[in-house]
């Protein structure tokens, strides 16, 4: 019997230099026949994996993490998508729910409850505890806004359901890792809050930051997740920082 999906289903995920990822996601999905990649200039052996597994590659440069998730969906081959990022993993319970679910369809999209590791360790409050992501879809009634950060699956007129089997997500294996994605990050959060008339100044930016950590780290109980749990609030309240610095520079005419 084959272990390939029995009903029409897709995979979608967006791509650069993954290598260190990709094997571990795409081992997870591979029960899913039509897998759609699209890779925005990877240039260690992303691609070379991808092509291992069967993938369908499309290549294109970068137009921001809405429309290049967008982009991906639009080359499927099936109405119902399952979007997935690199640097996570479908689990075997999650699998078993999907193509549950999808035998008769009570909704026109699913939410699901993702598990998120950082620096190695599993994090089970931070806030990271209530993470639900909308990512199993039917592509003619849902769709990904275009922002360029903070993407999202929309569904105007639809209804929504819940998988509470876990997506794993393993976040950032080192903090070099998570402090050179906050400096991607807040520059497209910078470029897009300016874009929409905000503006912000130093002592905002300590406010936010400070108001960013005692959340996490207190109110939503940070300290039960360890030391790790200490490092992701300070870091976390330095992205906050970063980002408000960077609102107040751009909407000045300065550069970041």
């Amino acid at each position: 019997m084959s272990d390939k999906t029995p009903f029409a289903l897709s995979a979608a995920l967006i791509v650069k230099n993954e290598e260190n990822n990709i094997r571990r996601c795409l081992e997870s999905i591979r029960w899913i026949e039509d897998i759609v990649v699209f890779d925005s200039g990877s240039t260690d052996q992303t691609l070379e994996i991808c092509r291992d597994f069967g993938c369908r590659i499309f290549e294109g440069k970068w137009p921001g993490f809405g429309p290049a998730k967008q982009y991906a969906v639009s080359k499927t081959c099936h109405d119902w998508v399952l979007v997935v990022d690199a640097d996570e993993e479908v689990s075997p319970k999650l699998k078993e729910d999907i193509l549950k679910v999808l035998e008769n369809p009570d909704f026109d999209g699913y939410r699901i409850r993702r598990l998120s590791y950082y620096l190695g360790r599993q994090i089970r409050h931070s806030g990271w505890n209530r993470d639900e992501t909308l990512r199993l879809f039917h592509k003619e009634r849902g769709h990904f806004n275009d922002k360029p950060v903070h993407e999202s699956v929309q569904i105007p007129s639809g209804r929504i359901g819940r998988i509470r089997s876990p997506l794993y997500h393993y976040t950032y294996p080192d903090i070099n890792t998570h402090l050179r994605k906050i400096a991607h990050y807040t520059d497209l959060a910078a470029q897009l809050a300016v874009r929409h008339g905000k503006r912000s100044n130093l002592f905002c930016a300590f406010l936010k930051a400070d108001v960013k950590f005692l959340k996490m780290y207190f109110l939503q109980a940070g300290f039960l997740d360890g030391r790790e749990g200490l490092i992701l609030a300070w870091v976390s309240a330095f992205g906050v920082f970063l980002k408000y610095v960077k609102i107040s520079r751009l909407s000045r005419g300065r550069k970041v």
